[in-house]
């Protein structure tokens, strides 16, 4: 065995720092084109460079999506961004379709190609010919068991990657054409309207016009929208059944969700490999990942059953957060940290400072001032850069969080 690459979600340039900081091996990115996340495309070619050469200075790999399914234009316009890659020496590209595998194995030969979960590896004579088609790497479809992966782990070479943790798509393999069909968006080609997750209501064959409610709650009703998968208590077993990479969904999550998930399944899976058999999920753990944004959380297919089936995540303790600050450093004369504000907070209330160790910090605001030195009661404005007393420097790219009242 060896241990499994722990591979995160990369949505802007202002993000690569922080999923490097709590604890990815890998990431992965989309550039302004070709991708299935065109609100997370916001990589130009230059910017895309310096990720690749920051990241690798790191240690870390980047892999680069170009996993839409593409029309004839598409294959038409690809061929100078595949150079580009080539040339940044970005050391993956994740692909779907396989005109667009082709295209790459005859422009970039030496290009490594991770086959996308869009592409729905479902069983092991599929991952054979991937192979056979020259694929380092399969990123297994999310809705096979873990009996069917350890039996395509037995037939193939490949590596095999799996989602661990995240959003689920209502339809098969996230092929889904709800958002093409209600808003002209395509969701198979980078630019999903995310439908699934709107209000809806019910109306009766023979009773038109005639609207029946339906239970929600403050985060809406979803119909159609599935829960988010969890897959911290079957790290062992993945472990063992010899998969390579574990994947974080999640480009268009705030920094503080990226951060936060990737923190959660770094401690996991390093305690996971120390003693497998021994391994059981914190509370801790399941406490941080219901502080971010989510719709409640379901193993998935992993053993086999029908979602629908299967309560939620249990033991996890759910609490709202607001994510209000970035620390950008510390100025040792003033005995302040510097802080760059995300949402508004005030003099008086209780924050949590969350770092890419173990620690986990309360911080209590009885002081805010401006660059100035002017004192504050409040930070109001967007990105405002503010200091707050704190008797010592934190670690890179730790992260300021409000607990909200149920």
């Amino acid at each position: 065995m060896r241990k499994p690459e722990l591979l995160a979600p990369v949505g802007s340039p202002e993000k690569l720092p922080y999923a490097v900081a709590y604890g990815a091996d890998a990431v992965y990115l989309g550039g302004t084109g070709f991708g299935l996340r065109a609100a997370a495309a916001t990589f130009d070619p230059d910017s895309m460079a310096g990720a690749v050469e920051w990241a690798h200075r790191r240690g870390v790999k980047v892999y680069v999506t170009l996993n839409i399914f593409a029309l004839n234009a598409d294959i038409e316009a690809m061929p100078p961004y595949i150079e580009q890659l080539v040339n940044m020496g970005v050391d993956a590209v994740i692909v779907s379709d396989p005109g667009v595998f082709s295209l790459v194995r005859e422009l970039a030969p030496g290009m490594k190609i991770h086959v996308s979960t869009q592409a729905n590896t479902t069983n092991w004579r599929s991952a054979r010919v991937w192979e056979s088609l020259g694929a380092a790497r399969i990123v297994l479809a999310r809705e096979l068991s873990l009996a069917e992966i350890k039996t395509i782990r037995a037939r193939t070479g490949l590596e095999l990657e799996v989602f661990v943790h995240g959003a689920m798509c209502m339809a098969y393999s996230g092929r889904c054409l709800l958002s093409n069909y209600l808003t002209g968006r395509d969701a198979n080609r980078g630019d999903c309207a995310q439908a699934c997750r709107w209000k809806y209501r019910l109306v009766e064959e023979k009773r038109p016009g005639e609207y029946f409610p339906v239970g929600e709650d403050n985060r809406g009703t979803y119909i159609l929208s599935s829960r988010d998968l969890c897959l911290l208590a079957y790290l062992p077993d993945l472990v063992k059944a010899g998969v390579a990479a574990l994947k974080i969904e999640g480009r268009v999550k705030s920094i503080h969700y990226l951060a936060t998930v990737t923190r959660v399944y770094r401690q996991a899976l390093d305690a996971c490999w120390r003693d497998p058999d021994k391994f059981r999920v914190r509370p801790e753990w399941l406490e941080e990942i219901g502080k971010v944004s989510n719709r409640d959380y379901t193993t998935g297919f992993i053993d086999g059953g029908r979602p629908g089936e299967k309560p939620p995540v249990h033991g996890l303790y759910r609490r709202p957060y607001t994510f209000v600050g970035a620390v950008l450093g510390y100025d040792g004369r003033r005995g302040m940290l510097r802080v760059e504000q995300r949402n508004r907070f005030a003099r008086g209330e209780e924050l949590e400072v969350l770092t890419p160790g173990e620690a986990i910090y309360r911080l209590a605001v009885s002081e805010i001032r401006d660059e100035e030195g002017r004192s504050l009661e409040a930070a109001p404005h967007p990105r405002q850069i503010v200091y707050l007393p704190w008797p010592h420097p934190l670690p890179e790219y730790s992260l300021l969080r409000r607990a909200e009242s149920v």
